[in-house]
């Protein structure tokens, strides 16, 4: 909870009380069941509630406050921040060759998880034999057809000719 959150909070808190209601049986005569019930009104100066009406009246201080709260939020995040970048640190310190493995194992599961790209089988893709299969020769053909549809474009666009 922020400071600045703080007066909308203690508003509901600050109403009056609700009516404390007492039934007591008062006899002034030796048997009587006869029920009365009194209202008694006592007036008490809340000191308390007048400081903090004044207090959150003055918003002046409270645009103070609530400027000051928000630079404490930034500075406790840059306070994580720095943290974590100490921890990665100190983590490479201790030992730099495992810390980069791990590190670019991170990196490579994340980029699949972002490209949605399923990884292939990259012993079979290091060897001549997986890029002599029926689909390469489809592949390039539309590789360079991509390429050269997309020259083309260019082209006929700095020509000025739209011939779509």
């Amino acid at each position: 909870m922020r400071f600045a959150e703080i007066p909308s909070r203690l508003v509901p808190l600050q109403q009056p009380a609700d009516p404390i209601v007492i039934n007591h049986i008062i006899s002034v005569e030796g048997e009587s069941s006869k029920t009365a019930c009194y209202d008694i009104d006592v007036e008490v100066e809340d000191v308390y509630k007048t400081m903090a009406h004044n207090y959150l009246s003055n918003t002046h201080s409270s645009q103070e406050l609530a400027a000051i709260d928000s630079k404490i939020h930034e500075l406790v995040e840059q306070i994580n921040q720095m943290k974590v970048h100490r921890e990665f640190y100190l983590e490479f310190s201790r030992d730099p060759q495992a810390f980069i493995s791990r590190w670019l194992a991170s990196q490579k599961r994340d980029y699949w998880v972002m490209t949605d790209a399923t990884p292939g089988h990259p012993e079979e893709e290091r060897r001549a034999a997986f890029y002599h299969a029926p689909w390469t020769q489809e592949a390039v053909m539309r590789y360079f057809y991509d390429r050269i549809s997309q020259r083309r474009q260019d082209l006929e666009h700095a020509l000025g000719l739209n011939n779509n």
